[in-house]
């Protein structure tokens, strides 16, 4: 019993940690696209920002679209990251994935 307790701290620190990572990303995206960058450096950006993310699990939504980014409107980056779960005995208490979601919105310079 107390090996599972362990076992789910961990797995919860390393999700929070996921979690925090993806946080981070989002705001270094948001900072970049508001002075102009474009939807591909915006992306590369996040992902150089959080080197811990996979980016095979990480879906990413940027608005407005890059035509329509005028300066004093919102810019809004979306990101939702499929984490997946590594301790054994957690995954046969919860899904193997858990959707993590982070989103930050800030005015077009």
């Amino acid at each position: 019993m107390l090996l599972i307790i362990v076992m789910g701290i961990a797995q919860f620190g390393m999700v929070l940690n996921a979690y925090l990572a993806l946080n981070n990303a989002v705001r270094e995206g948001a900072r970049a696209g508001i002075t102009g960058s474009s939807d591909a450096e915006i992306m590369h950006l996040m992902m150089s920002a959080s080197p811990v993310l996979d980016e095979s699990h990480l879906e990413i939504n940027i608005t407005p679209l890059p035509g329509s980014r005028i300066s004093g409107n919102t810019l809004t980056v979306e990101a939702n990251y499929n984490y997946q779960l590594t301790v054994p005995v957690i995954n046969l208490l919860f899904n193997d994935t858990i959707v993590l979601h982070a989103k930050v919105s800030m005015r077009i310079e």
